[in-house]
């Protein structure tokens, strides 16, 4: 099974982000995790990383 890298991005609006695996044909991910711009636990959602071509 083929996985890709996403970008966990804070929805606090701080920019801060996680990278992870999953595999390609499952559904987005939502976790939530510690923020420490904000000292708090935030949702994050899965966003597209940005690559350069």
């Amino acid at each position: 099974m083929e996985t890709i890298i996403v970008k966990l991005l804070s929805t606090a609006g701080t920019g801060f982000f996680y990278t992870t695996r999953r595999p390609r044909t499952s559904a987005k991910l939502s976790f939530m995790k510690f923020d420490p711009r904000v000292n708090q636990t935030v949702l994050f959602n899965e966003a597209k990383i940005n690559r350069p071509n």
